[in-house]
Parts: structure tokens; sequence; C-alpha cells
């Protein structure tokens, strides 16, 4: 640790809420998205799935934001209208920006667990074409620290960094420590964030978290977090600046207005979602 750093704070810790299973999944945790979106932004959802076939998403759209879809476990299929096609496996993430508007498909190649954000676009992006990024497990970097590792699919750790593969910025790392395990994280000062915890137990930013806690830390409230784990922890860490901004959502399309919302609905039905 650097001399004369401010450690940031969790300022609050909640819990994954359980929402049964569905006929797409077999069971699905809403882990963020209960709280208003005024005090999780720029994040907007984060649900834990487990599903197999004949589950799964079938072709459905989206408009005005970003998915950030993580496979913890198995394979998970995605096509899109652009005819992008793409297997995800276990340690893989995908960064899909909606923009304008996407049709796709995520379904399972037998059983999988996996995450996935929903990151909202400032309105200044939200008709922006749509697009994918795939980035795989191998070509994610790692920073190594004494018992434990860091997984940097964007943002840095260390001396290790790698670029957002979202539309608008965001820092998503996955953090692995042994017992006694500890890291000192560099958080940029205006970024808002938390600690989804996997697996273990922990003090974070000064405060016990266990598996299934989501810790928050807010802006300002200094450059740096410590984590240290009590036994084997596994936890996930997602930052990004807050958008000011009003945001409506209404099932697949998050806009800043109501009139924005009925228009995607329009654009859809009349096949110009995605023209």
């Amino acid at each position: 640790m650097v001399v004369g750093r401010l450690q940031r704070e969790v300022y609050r810790i909640g819990r994954v809420i359980a929402r049964g299973s569905s006929s797409q999944v077999d069971n699905k945790q809403m882990v963020i998205g209960a709280e208003g979106w005024e005090a999780t932004s720029p994040f907007l959802f984060l649900s834990e799935d487990w599903f197999a076939p004949p589950g799964g998403f079938e072709e459905h759209p989206h408009r005005g934001m970003q998915t950030v879809t993580i496979v913890l476990e198995g394979a998970l299929e995605h096509r899109d209208h652009t005819g992008a096609h793409g297997i995800l496996k276990a340690g893989d993430v995908q960064w899909m920006t909606a923009g304008r508007g996407v049709l796709h498909s995520e379904m399972p190649q037998g059983p999988v667990h996996t995450l996935q954000l929903w990151l909202n676009l400032p309105a200044a992006l939200k008709m922006i074409p749509a697009r994918y990024q795939d980035q795989r497990l191998a070509d994610t970097p790692v920073m190594k620290i004494d018992k434990g590792e860091v997984r940097v699919y964007a943002g840095r750790s260390g001396e290790v960094q790698h670029g957002h593969g979202s539309d608008y910025p965001m820092w998503l790392l996955e953090i692995r420590l042994e017992a006694g395990g500890k890291l000192e994280q560099e958080i940029p000062e205006k970024y808002r964030g938390f600690v989804y915890v996997l697996e273990g137990e922990a003090k974070a930013g000064g405060k016990d978290v266990k598996a299934g806690d989501v810790a928050w830390f807010e802006p300002g409230g200094g450059d740096e977090l410590s984590i240290a784990a009590q036994a084997h922890f596994r936890g996930l860490l997602f930052a990004g600046e807050p958008i000011h901004e009003p945001a409506v959502a209404y099932g697949p399309f998050v806009m800043n207005t109501k009139q924005e919302i009925q228009q995607a609905f329009i654009d859809y039905q009349a096949g110009r979602l995605v023209a």
C-alpha cells in the first residue's frame, strides 16, 4: 500500500433477492435492481441465472443500454440480427451494446450458470449502432499477488490493465484470494461500484462480507478499496461513473423518457428497431 492513499469504505451491504424459476430459467436471483437506479447508477440490474435446454432466452430486442454477460459455468450460445454467432464458455465475458436496437438470443449448451449486468447508456449514446465483443478467458490478463490473483476483464489492478469492452466505461475484476490474502485495489475517485461475493468470507472496505453479499462503495470515498480474505474468497468487482440523467425502463428497453420507450415499441412492432 502506498502511504497517504485514502481507503474507500463500504457504505451498504445487501443480499441477493431470490426470484425462483420460469420458462426461461431453472433459477433466477436478482443481485441488484431493487434499490432504485439513482442509488445504483450506472448499473441497472444484475441477474444470476441457472438454466438448461429447453430453457434459455430466444430472440428478443433491446434498446438504449448495454449488457455484460459473464459465464460462470457451462456454455452459452448467442446469435444476433447481424449474423454474429458464438459460444461463450466458463470465464468468458460478452460485452453487448444494444444502442439503437438489437435482436439477439442466448441459449444454453447444456446446464449453464451466468451473471448478466445491465449497464445504462447516457442519452448521447442511446441510439448508437449495436455491437458485440466477446472476451475470452485466455485473453484476459491476470494480476498475481501473494495468496491471490485478479482477473482484469476491464480496468486496472496494480500494473495490469485491460480496456473496457463497453461503450460507457466501467471496470470489471474477478478477485480470488486464499485465506489470509489481502488486496489493496485502486478505484477511480468518481466511480460508484459494488463487490458481489461468489464464495467465501472477507473484510471489504472495513465490513465483513460473505457469499451472497453485495457490498457497495460510493464516489469520492477514497481511491483504494481493501479486501482481506478470512476464508477462500471469490468475488466480482463492478465500478463505473454514475449517469445523472432520468432513466425509464419497460421490458427490454431503457431510455430517458416514457415517450422514448413508446417509440421503441413502435419501432420494434414496425420492424424499424434495428434499421
